[in-house]
């Protein structure tokens, strides 16, 4: 254990309000620090050596290195003299361009995501829908409940990093989609009393796992050339909305970032004009409905 880091993370968890994966992320970097200190490493410049023989990404190292400043500016807040602090430079990440779905990849997963079985069918497509359509975090997915869902109003309610809530507009076709699961294929999925909005094969709320398996399936059967992770799919909406000409501040809003670039500061706007870019621009507001959705069940 080191000096201090119960009250550290308890600092991250009630102070800060970092969400439970982001606690999980400095336990894990913090644990990296703990197995150099017990190799018996006397200076701090060699944790990047450290690190590297780990075989992290330079991205990932500038987070092990960000976590382990945070916590010794808390030693020295609790009296500490720190040393380490003046050697502790955050490597420059590579600006290597994310992998993005494109939208002949989405389309091939739609079809193959199909099962006998209608209901768990239109549960697959309106994840992917989610993922895609609306650039959803997995984390963010998994956590929506029924009550976030206004079908009055077309717009949905998530919860992203920091606890920061946003309204996501809802396309036409996407908010019927959603009412035909609803009202079609959610009740046979799960107990319709839970509060959950997805359910995972076995009737609870899925977990990252089980979003993460699904896309490797489906990426598998479709034949595609790598496996589509939830983030590409996150990448691939900004980037169709942005070579579409939408606001680059309503792509912001949408995808709940604070800066989209590292220079922009993040600029609100309404959420009728984002719902209007969404419907505008975004390629699956095109499909026609009868296409979009599947014969309901009987």
């Amino acid at each position: 254990m080191l000096l201090y880091e119960e009250e550290f993370l308890s600092d991250l968890q009630f102070s800060k309000n970092y969400s439970y994966n982001t606690l999980s992320a400095y336990k894990r970097d913090l644990n990296y620090y703990k197995e150099f200190c017990n190799h018996s490493h006397k200076k701090i410049k060699e944790f990047y050596i450290f690190l590297d023989k780990k075989k992290l990404s330079i991205r990932t190292q500038a987070r092990v290195i960000s976590c382990l400043r945070s916590y010794f500016k808390f030693l020295q807040q609790k009296g500490e003299t720190c040393f380490e602090m003046n050697h502790l430079k955050l490597p420059k990440p590579s600006h290597k361009l994310p992998k993005v779905l494109q939208i002949k990849d989405f389309q091939a997963l739609w079809k193959v995501c199909e099962e006998k079985n209608v209901s768990m069918s239109l549960r697959n497509q309106l994840v992917l829908s989610f993922l895609y359509g609306l650039g959803c975090r997995v984390s963010e997915l998994i956590a929506l409940n029924v009550k976030d869902v206004n079908q009055m109003e077309a717009w949905i309610s998530v919860l992203g990093k920091g606890n920061k809530q946003r309204h996501l507009p809802l396309s036409k076709n996407l908010s019927q989609f959603l009412g035909v699961y609803l009202e079609k294929s959610r009740p046979y999925l799960g107990n319709p009393e839970k509060n959950c909005l997805f359910f995972n094969n076995r009737g609870n709320r899925p977990s990252r796992i089980d979003i993460w398996r699904w896309l490797k399936n489906w990426s598998l059967k479709a034949g595609l050339n790598d496996i589509k992770n939830p983030h590409s799919f996150r990448h691939g909406c900004a980037t169709e909305l942005l070579d579409k000409g939408a606001n680059l501040r309503s792509i912001q809003k949408l995808l709940g970032h604070s800066n989209l670039q590292t220079t922009q500061i993040y600029t609100s706007v309404s959420t009728k004009k984002l719902k209007s870019a969404v419907e505008k621009y975004h390629p699956l507001s095109k499909i026609k409905n009868k296409n979009y959705i599947f014969e309901t069940t009987k």
